[in-house]
């Protein structure tokens, strides 16, 4: 069979589906991928030919009604992935099934170039003008406007979707949030999580210039792409002096950059990490506090590995990669009671939950899990086990994402 992926950022979501396919001498895969985006980037497999598309003109223009800017940028990208892919099938590659990611426009037009081939949405996420992440925080409130917005900016996944064969999606919170009408076309498949690469290593050891920590010490981390407040930045550094206070030898490891994915952009030069810094200010140690921005992925496992407590926090919204990661290798996480964390995480069962906006209350409870480590081995082992039995990589998800790629139509 022969393949065809679509992803301004490819790999994506779909770096293991995609080499997995590859790895069959029987199978042709290409993938589709942002030019600028590609640009540098070491070939993720010797049979996957990766192709750019420009995407410069994917902007809209200045007297564009701001509900729609996102849009008319979408169908600019989407023509320019229809261009490329019409040069795909002009040097004879012709799919049978096509995936794609349909969030930035690029899977709008290729029904049109490839009508005969199966098309697969990957539905990352359906946005809501309440009940999700728009409106939930209480400092960043939502307005009419706001919620018209939210409306509007489904119309790049709603098209691509009625042009669809099949929607995949990797939790079942994720898939609930798209319209009941496309539910059953959307198929409920994680991409998956590596454990025999995640996995507890008692022995690690992280460096941080001129200090070491390893697992013994009082170790708390916090992972997210970017330091801002849809994934709870702003509630941990709030959260920060009493526990510090609680916990003279804790030490605080911080992953993630500075920049925003999501959300309410900040003036030029402002970072939500320097904003809720500033408002803690001299009550937090911050020599014990290590900010490390973003980081090669063995040193991230190096993290997990160390952690004696894992914080995450996340809005009511796309579940992290980062969470299962952490769960995989033995970490005890405290998370946020929302409603994509429930999906996973029991309170008492393999984790512990807070309220997402009780600082006070998440201080309180890393505080505990760190005055009693040896109590936690159940929890760590228990997380350990949901992530192998539900979304390991290479005996659950990949196979299941592979049955249903190449499945007789």
């Amino acid at each position: 069979m022969r393949f065809l992926f679509v992803h301004q950022n490819f790999p994506g979501q779909f770096r293991h589906l995609a080499t997995a396919l590859a790895d069959d001498p029987g199978h042709g895969v290409v993938a589709l991928g942002d030019a600028a985006r590609l640009q540098g980037r070491a070939a993720l497999h010797p049979r996957l030919r990766t192709l750019g598309y420009p995407s410069e003109g994917a902007k809209a223009g200045p007297g564009t009604h701001h509900y729609v800017r996102e849009f008319e940028a979408a169908v600019r990208r989407g023509q320019a992935v229809a261009r490329a892919a019409m040069q795909v099938r002009q040097q004879g590659f012709v799919p049978d099934v096509v995936v794609a990611h349909p969030a930035w426009g690029e899977a709008l037009f290729l029904r049109d170039i490839f009508p005969a081939a199966r098309h697969v949405c990957y539905c990352e996420f359906y946005y809501h003008g309440e009940g999700a992440d728009v409106g939930f925080d209480p400092e960043f409130p939502a307005s009419l406007d706001s919620r018209l917005r939210a409306r509007v900016r489904n119309a790049t996944q709603l098209l691509a979707l009625a042009a669809a064969d099949a929607g995949i999606a990797p939790t079942e919170w994720q898939q609930t949030r798209y319209p009941t009408e496309f539910q059953p076309k959307i198929q409920l498949l994680h991409e998956g999580i590596d454990t025999g690469t995640v996995r507890p290593d008692p022995q690690a050891v992280l460096r941080l210039g001129g200090r070491t920590l390893t697992a013994a010490d009082e170790v708390v981390t916090y992972v997210a792409r970017n330091l801002e407040p849809y994934r709870g930045i702003h509630v941990l550094l709030r959260a920060l002096p009493a526990l510090l206070a609680a916990r003279p030898r804790a030490e605080v490891v911080i992953v993630g950059g500075d920049e925003v994915s999501y959300g309410q952009q900040l003036p030029a030069g402002e970072t939500y990490r320097a904003r809720y810094s500033r408002e803690v200010g001299d009550r937090v140690d911050w020599s014990r506090v290590h900010f490390l921005g973003r980081i090669p992925y063995a040193d991230f496992l190096t993290v997990l590995q160390v952690s004696s407590v894992h914080v995450y926090l996340t809005y009511p919204f796309v579940l992290s990669w980062s969470l299962l990661e952490a769960m995989a290798a033995g970490c005890l996480v405290v998370a946020s009671a929302t409603p994509p964390v429930r999906e996973v995480l029991r309170h008492g069962g393999n984790g512990l939950l807070v309220d997402f906006f009780d600082h006070a209350a998440l201080a309180e409870v890393v505080g505990q899990v760190l005055a009693k480590p040896s109590d936690q081995a159940g929890l760590r082992a228990a997380a350990r086990e949901t992530i192998v039995d539900r979304f390991d990589l290479r005996t659950r998800c990949l196979p299941a994402q592979v049955r249903f790629l190449t499945a007789p139509p």
